[in-house]
């Protein structure tokens, strides 16, 4: 299934319906190059599940824990990006985390994958904003201080393939 997603009110009302369906011991696995838009999903689906105030993204600390009643179900958001290989994963102790929470996986690849369990969503999102990306609207200077060039091209898509236990979940 392809999601559209061309402005970020669209992006939080997705990650709204992915917080309302979201159980523990399920993973929504986020794919995609930088600036793709892996961490706004991921604070758009933590705040659909009751947060509210800054989500601190984990690229550095690797791993940030919600509880409730901050959020409606155990959260654990992981970004790991910065992992060499997916054993590092297992030495931070992935695992102890991951026990009675939902997971929310940006860069799962690093970390050996999650496609592979029946509660995983994985969302593969690309950027379709491609005059914006090329550099070519920059660099005529012609849209400087208009304020479109922020908004010229800022959609996405999100690639979805639900795992089994997600099957029937989304429409």
């Amino acid at each position: 299934m392809t999601v559209d997603l061309p402005d970020l009110g669209a992006m939080g009302a997705f990650g709204a319906r992915i917080a309302a369906l979201l159980r523990p011991g399920d993973v929504v696995a986020l794919s995609g190059g930088l600036g793709a838009g892996k961490t706004t999903l991921a604070r758009a689906i933590i705040a659909g599940l009751g947060h509210v105030g800054e989500v601190p993204s984990p690229t550095f600390a690797i791993i940030e824990v919600y509880d409730p009643p901050a959020v409606r179900l155990p959260l654990v958001h992981a970004d790991f990006y910065r992992l060499k290989s997916p054993r590092e994963a297992e030495e931070i102790g992935l695992d102890d985390y991951r026990e009675g929470a939902a997971l929310i996986a940006e860069w799962p690849e690093c970390a050996g994958g999650f496609a592979d369990e029946p509660g995983c969503l994985s969302i593969l999102l690309k950027n379709t904003g491609l005059l914006k990306n090329t550099g070519l609207l920059k660099n005529t200077g012609l849209l400087k201080n208009t304020g479109l060039l922020e908004n010229a091209g800022t959609g996405r898509i999100a690639i979805v393939e639900p795992g089994d236990d997600w099957v029937g979940r989304l429409p």
